[in-house]
């Protein structure tokens, strides 16, 4: 029971970061963008959130940061996918090669520095419940954060009206506009919650997870977020089915050695990855398929003349 708990934690833990950047991305393709420049953006608001905490000694400060830098990268990328009409996946591709190496630079001073101390996690008087406080109720408050995030963003996109009309810019761009609604506007506003959080996932991975920083910390979960939203079919609750799947998977080596059953690292390392291509070719022989749940415009530029 102890190892039970043990794994529910740590699957939660493990998970958050994939699911906060999951369901921003998600946000941003119902409106009909694909950024592929996640992966940089996590990785420059990782650096900016450890880099504010350092220096002020507040974790609040460091979250705010690394909201603030995710927000401006996604507006930057806005700029060519939205403004420029540009090729969308090019200019991601561009804003995930130059966060990655913009982030290396800046960051090594940091390398070795010390974060200041911060509270315990947990839900006070819960956490101390013997197996359940262990499993549930010993997080970061982003944990449950990234939980609520799930009803919330479900609640947005099918029973709201702006949801309605993020969801008629992703399907219709030029119906949407004919009936007076600036899509470059809307397309900016649904960037601007996916740079947020996935600012706050970058920052969990560098203050929470692993509190320092490294180059390349980030280590392909960008990729997985990004393949995540494909693998839940634009849903927030199958998106949450997918996150907890992959970190659960990553913390699959950590418990199994605790229960004295021995696995090579390489192979568990690279299980996630491997699973998010299996499930990618898998999802990709039913074209149809995919054509029924992905929204119409994602990655075409709109132009209204």
């Amino acid at each position: 029971m102890s190892v039970a708990a043990s794994l529910i934690a740590t699957t939660m833990n493990a998970s958050t970061p994939l699911l906060l950047a999951a369901l921003g991305i998600l946000v941003a393709e119902r409106s009909g963008v694909l950024n592929l420049g996640v992966e940089g953006i996590m990785l420059m608001a990782a650096i900016a959130g450890y880099m504010a905490t350092v220096e002020t000694g507040s974790f609040a400060v460091g979250f705010i940061a690394a909201v603030a830098v995710g927000i401006l990268f996604a507006l930057f990328f806005a700029i060519f996918a939205v403004g420029l009409r540009a090729n969308q996946q090019a200019s991601g591709l561009g804003v995930a090669i130059f966060g990655g190496g913009l982030s290396a630079y800046i960051g090594i001073p940091y390398q070795g520095a010390v974060l200041p101390e911060r509270a315990a996690d947990g839900i006070p008087f819960l956490d101390q419940i013997p197996l359940l406080g262990q499993a549930f109720f010993s997080q970061h408050w982003i944990v449950y954060l990234s939980l609520f995030m799930i009803p919330a963003v479900w609640y947005f996109l099918f029973r709201t009206r702006p949801g309605l009309v993020v969801r008629a810019v992703g399907e219709s761009p030029f119906s949407a506009n004919a009936l007076g609604y600036s899509v470059p506007m809307i397309r900016c506003a649904t960037l601007a919650f996916s740079g947020a959080c996935i600012g706050l996932s970058g920052a969990y991975l560098s203050l929470i997870y692993t509190p320092l920083w490294v180059e390349g910390m980030i280590a392909g979960r960008g990729w997985i977020a990004l393949a995540l939203v494909t693998f839940g079919t634009w849903r927030p609750f199958r998106v949450f089915l997918g996150a907890y799947l992959f970190g659960g998977m990553t913390m699959l080596q950590m418990n199994l050695q605790s229960i004295g059953i021995s696995v090579p690292t390489q192979f568990i390392s690279m299980a996630p990855y491997a699973a998010t291509i299996i499930v990618l070719a898998l999802i990709s022989r039913n074209p149809t398929w995919i054509r029924l749940n992905m929204p119409a415009s994602l990655g075409k530029p709109f132009n209204p003349h």
